[in-house]
């Protein structure tokens, strides 16, 4: 099979890359790299008015964010218009189809009336037995045109479908359907078959809503003659209500999970395992491991339900097995465009953002944690947690506490280091006779604006001893003033 295997993600640059579309890719992506096969990209953009530049672009952007590589250009359909016009002329000549002079008007009335009078929506073929005099008359009137694929009128259409078994439908249902519209431009179904041919395609690994099509596209391949690849139809992504994902369930697209802060490797190692798993407990996968296990068999029937908070997880994971160069590597842009640093300063202080970035870690499930939890390492512009400022500014003796504790650590020379400011503040809290959490907490809150996060010692000596009071001032006016 390895000579034989050539698969392609076809998007249409209506939007940006969803997470169903990338699943799919990811899927098309490592069945291709198992078998050493090809795996091609074939942009669909027949839809002149609705495709765009700037979403192709972007489309293929976010594959490179996810580390997807493809082999060979990327194809456009909109510069083979040529070709599948040629090979549509060839079944009009073969007499295996025919054109249809109905306008538009004409066809949405006759649906109407089937529609009330519960017949079937499909094309009376009216047009199929015009003579060649009727034809030439509607050509000198200038009436436009369409091909229509000459469909059979009895039996039943099927194919195997790797995921989803025997599949079949009447031909009665199939209608005779457009190939190419009256401007000369060919359909999407007739398109697709030509590529899929003329690239040797061996597989066509796509979503279930695509079945409907498949079938279509089955009566081009079999007017041809040509040979068909194999299907697999990817049951599609439900969000937690089990309704289609669609933005009322979050991010959507690939572009949104990468400003969510998602990381590129945790976001395609769990798409990959959506419908689809190893046949063990894996979860954590490499990309090889996930290329060495991936076959097309072990794809689940019933539709997958995308988990926001697995995929947190997922991302925690793979944030902790990055070490802190590589972290802030990935994560300085965050804090960038947050505004709480800049370039410059990330490169000339590398060092004292490595030491934020080993404090922070532990609380990342996302790289945008870092300037929402840490906040407080880069500016002192933040609000104090309405509950901290109740549980742990209310108590009278605060402010008085603070004050001493402000002069204690003025008082500490030289090393400003985490042990001997803990040791500082035991001690205070010894000569007070109070537990030294009566003074940690309105500490963390004065300096952080928050009840949680990192060790209290080690982030004051990495904000350093000024900052540390200055903070621990700011937050003594502030018991004043609410007390």
């Amino acid at each position: 099979m390895s000579d034989k295997v050539v698969v392609r993600m076809a998007p249409s640059p209506t939007g940006f890359l969803h997470v169903g579309t990338a699943r799919t890719t990811i899927f098309n992506y490592l069945f291709a790299r198992h078998h050493q096969g090809k795996f091609i990209i074939r942009v669909e953009d027949t839809d002149v008015e609705r495709s765009s530049e700037e979403m192709t672009a972007a489309i293929l952007e976010a594959l490179k964010w996810l580390k997807i590589d493809w082999d060979g250009e990327v194809y456009y359909q909109s510069d083979r218009f040529a070709i599948y016009k040629e090979y549509a002329e060839k079944l009009h000549q073969e007499g295996k189809a025919y054109y249809c002079f109905c306008s538009p008007e004409e066809l949405r009335a006759r649906r109407e009336q089937a529609l009330a009078e519960k017949r079937s929506l499909g094309y009376d073929r009216r047009c199929l037995n015009l003579s060649e005099q009727q034809r030439a008359e509607l050509d000198s009137r200038g009436i436009l045109k369409a091909l229509r694929i000459k469909t059979p009128q009895t039996g039943t259409a099927r194919f195997i479908d790797i995921v989803g078994g025997e599949l079949t439908r009447d031909f009665g249902e199939l209608d005779d359907w457009v190939i190419m519209r009256a401007d000369g431009r060919c359909t999407y179904n007739f398109s697709c078959v030509v590529d899929d041919h003329l690239m040797e395609i061996s597989h066509v690994i796509r979503g279930n809503d695509h079945i409907a099509n498949t079938f279509k596209q089955q009566t081009i391949y079999d007017a041809f003659g040509w040979e068909k690849p194999q299907f697999a139809h990817v049951p599609l992504i439900l969000g937690k209500d089990r309704a289609k994902i669609s933005k009322r369930h979050g991010a959507i697209s690939v572009a949104d999970y990468q400003e969510d802060g998602i990381l590129p490797e945790a976001l395609f190692n769990f798409l990959a395992l959506l419908g689809w798993s190893a046949g063990d407990d894996r979860e954590i996968m490499t990309r090889q491991e996930l290329i060495e296990s991936f076959s097309l068999e072990r794809i689940n029937a019933s539709n997958p339900i995308f988990d926001p908070v697995k995929l947190e997880w997922m991302n925690f994971e793979y944030i902790q097995k990055l070490d802190d160069n590589e972290l802030l590597e990935r994560a300085r842009w965050v804090l960038i465009n947050a505004g709480l640093t800049t370039r410059l300063s990330v490169e000339s202080h590398w060092q004292w953002h490595l030491k934020v970035i080993h404090l922070m870690r532990e609380r990342m499930k996302t790289l945008n944690d870092l300037p929402r939890l840490g906040r407080f390492f880069y500016t002192d512009d933040f609000d104090y947690d309405e509950k901290g400022v109740k549980k742990h500014f209310a108590d009278p003796d605060t402010a008085q506490r603070l004050k001493q504790w402000h002069d204690e650590l003025a008082g500490v020379e030289d090393d400003f280091g985490a042990s001997k400011i803990e040791s500082a503040l035991r001690k205070l809290a010894d000569n007070l006779g109070i537990n030294p959490s009566a003074i940690i907490h309105p500490t963390r809150l004065a300096l952080t604006g928050m009840t949680g996060g990192p060790g209290l010692f080690e982030l004051m000596e990495l904000l350093g001893k000024e900052k540390c009071l200055a903070r621990i001032d700011r937050a003594i006016d502030y018991v004043k003033g609410v007390s």
